[in-house]
């Protein structure tokens, strides 16, 4: 009679044991990669007072800045920059659309503000209908690829509108719409005074 062999079973154990601590700590590092993103995607990537980074915004045809159909953000140098993300299914959107553009009207003909609407997550065709709608002039876009909302981690939703004083640094960010175009004349009055 053959008795089992303990050394074959401790062997197990042992090959069972460095597999568990194996998993366990792959489980630890992908939650701690996953707490990581979603802390990072809490607060906005660029923070008041920083540099914007550069970016190019192709314009939906009508909507040409000085003649050009795509605008670069360093040509917008010693101008306070209004960069709003909007999108057409979004009924926030809609609350300040007109107040947006009648702001825009306002500060238009001074030539030191300009106001950028980046389209996120959208389609033309429904893009258009809402550019129509609200009658808005202003320069408009998609977000292609979305490269644009990720420079400043845009992801708790639209609208999001974010002011640039002269230098193109970041002073102003404004979650959800603005409630009227008092607000919005506030925010860019106190970027324009505030440099």
């Amino acid at each position: 009679m053959t008795l089992p062999d303990s050394t074959q079973h401790s062997s197990r154990s042992r090959v069972s044991t460095r597999t568990q601590l194996l998993v366990w700590t792959f489980l630890l590092a992908l939650l701690g990669l996953v707490a990581a993103g979603l802390l990072r995607a809490q607060k906005p990537l660029l923070q008041k007072g920083e540099q914007v980074p550069d970016f190019v915004l192709s314009l939906y045809s009508g909507y040409e800045y000085e003649g050009r159909s795509e605008v670069a953000l360093r040509d917008l140098r010693g101008k306070v920059v209004v960069i709003n993300f909007w999108a057409s299914w979004c009924k926030p959107c809609e609350a300040e659309a007109a107040d947006l553009e009648a702001a825009w009207r306002m500060y238009r003909p001074g030539g030191e503000v300009v106001f950028l609407g980046v389209d996120y997550v959208d389609t033309e065709p429904e893009a258009r209908s809402y550019l129509a709608k609200f009658e808005i002039t202003y320069p408009n876009g998609p977000d292609k690829g979305t490269r644009i909302s990720q420079l400043f981690n845009r992801n708790l939703g639209v609208p999001e509108t974010y002011i640039l004083d002269r230098q193109g640094v970041l002073r102003y960010i404004k979650i959800g719409p603005f409630a009227s175009l008092e607000e919005i004349v506030q925010a860019i009055e106190a970027v324009r005074k505030g440099e």
